[in-house]
């Protein structure tokens, strides 16, 4: 039987994945793609008045009937209208909860949005104003270290792609956040969340002072060019002189943001005995955000798949106490996962509660539900769960074009 065949409603059984070829406003089921539980959801379908609707054999349990006969006990009619009431006033309640979710994400966007032009002037004024850039930054750092540490609720929200110019205030704020966050889960003082986030803002200032020529070059870096990029933890201390008030604790974490434990990193090829606990925090996160995003000349990585390669690939050279946070707090499906539903159907993950990882809220494709409508909704109260992770690039175009994959990750903290 070929993919999305038409069937007659009178065919369909318990297991078979269908989608029903109305308004998504139009039935009292959540989504308009699911699998067929039980014969009361059959009986309800019939009472739309439908009398065909497709049916995907790949997704399915079951064949549909040849013939209308069935042997399993149909429900009345009384307990099918208390069904769809039911029904109905789920989905209401669930259309209520998603609204809430995308207003929590409206909010956390238009404060990493805000944070993001905060960013962009205190840059601009380390050469000029360079006491006025500083205590911006504190003052930043500060009301984000407010929020992480007097709020139960915690969420990581995926944000919008990072224009052109700004991905280096994207990633300066991707890792000043999940440090910040990795240093209060880690029970780590307010004075050290703070140097952190303060130094983390500032990591890769010193790239400003590379030529564009070799920063936004596509063609592989010759040795030179190379070696010149490799100096920019130094550049940035340099640029750092500038502000006498710039806390001295927080410069060995933008000096070393590239080092590993084993010696192998750069600038210098310092080591553990070498290394503060800041600095060993900073490279964890920094080269995450890095396998997430790529660069010129490498192609970035699915979330889980970079925690992945973390854990794989890097255990002598970063600190795996680190690692093993990191991948805790950020759950098995980090925002920006694009996965496959228990339901047969494709999603995107928006954003992880820090106590429910297991749940995370995600954005998922239904091909009668209009992009802009898209619901947002949390796994937990409907009773799906992940099958798997996978690459955008393996995603059908509709669908890709549909759920808008990042290209670049960057998240916001707020609340659930």
């Amino acid at each position: 039987m070929k993919k999305n065949q038409k069937v007659a409603v009178e065919q369909l059984e318990v297991g078979t994945f269908i989608r029903l070829p109305i308004s998504w406003k139009d039935h009292p089921f959540m989504f308009s793609s699911f699998k067929i539980k039980n014969t009361a959801q059959i009986e309800l379908i019939k009472g739309l008045g439908l009398k065909d609707v497709f049916f995907d054999p790949d997704k399915s349990d079951v064949e549909p009937v040849t013939s209308a006969n069935s042997a399993q006990p149909l429900p009345t009619e009384e307990e099918l209208n208390a069904l769809k009431a039911q029904m109905l006033s789920d989905k209401s309640a669930k259309i209520d909860e998603q609204k809430k979710l995308k207003r929590d994400l409206r909010k956390t966007e238009q404060q990493f949005e805000r944070s993001v032009a905060m960013m962009r002037s205190m840059v601009s004024k380390v050469s000029s104003r360079p006491l006025n850039a500083v205590n911006e930054a504190k003052d930043l750092i500060s009301n984000i270290t407010n929020m992480l540490l007097h709020s139960d609720n915690l969420a990581l929200h995926l944000m919008g792609d990072a224009k052109n110019d700004e991905h280096i205030y994207h990633h300066s704020l991707n890792v000043a956040m999940l440090c910040m966050l990795m240093a209060k889960e880690l029970g780590w003082s307010r004075e050290e969340v703070e140097t952190i986030g303060l130094g983390a803002l500032f990591h890769d200032i010193g790239k400003l002072k590379v030529p564009s020529t070799i920063l936004n070059k596509r063609a592989p870096l010759s040795t030179p060019e190379e070696n010149f990029i490799k100096q920019h933890p130094l550049m940035s201390i340099n640029f750092l002189k500038l502000a006498d008030s710039f806390p001295e604790e927080a410069k060995p974490l933008i000096a070393n943001h590239h080092e590993y434990l084993d010696g192998s990193g750069y600038p210098q090829g310092l080591k553990a005995d070498k290394l503060d606990k800041l600095s060993q925090l900073i490279a964890v996160v920094n080269e995450y955000d890095n396998l997430c995003n790529g660069t010129n000349q490498i192609k970035g990585k699915p979330p889980s798949v970079a925690l992945g390669l973390l854990y794989k690939n890097y255990n002598k050279k970063l600190n795996t106490e680190f690692v093993g946070k990191l991948i805790k707090m950020l759950g098995i499906y980090p925002p920006g996962s694009i996965v496959e539903l228990s339901s047969g159907q494709f999603a995107m993950v928006m954003s992880v509660n820090l106590q429910q990882l297991l749940f995370p809220n995600i954005v998922v494709y239904d091909q009668l539900v209009p992009k802009e409508q898209a619901p947002i909704i949390n796994l937990e109260h409907h009773n799906m769960s992940v099958v798997r992770s996978l690459p955008s690039a393996a995603l059908p175009k509709i669908i890709h074009d549909y759920l808008n994959p990042r290209d670049k990750i960057s998240f916001g903290i707020g609340s659930n």
